[in-house]
């Protein structure tokens, strides 16, 4: 079993292009919870490397985990999925 190069990846909306090369993605999915049966929208906010400052607030976005690039960032902006003009 081989799992070296397999990295993961995340799809979601841009929420923040305030910084220089860096870009706050929020990623949502649902979680059945477990008492009432009901499914509840979690989620989790990414700080993701742009390096060409390309991504806009509204923007879908596909990032890839990589090596620390600073205290919060672990993740790389790899596609724009669907631009907000």
């Amino acid at each position: 079993m081989n799992t070296r190069g397999n990295r993961k990846t995340q799809v979601g909306v841009v929420v923040s292009d305030k910084m220089d090369k860096t870009v706050v993605v929020k990623v949502s999915h649902l979680v059945k919870h477990p008492d009432y049966n009901k499914y509840i929208k979690q989620s989790v906010k990414y700080k993701a490397h742009d390096d060409d400052n390309s991504c806009k607030i509204g923007d879908k976005v596909q990032i890839v985990e990589t090596r620390p690039l600073s205290k919060d960032k672990r993740w790389r902006v790899k596609q724009v999925i669907e631009r907000i003009s």
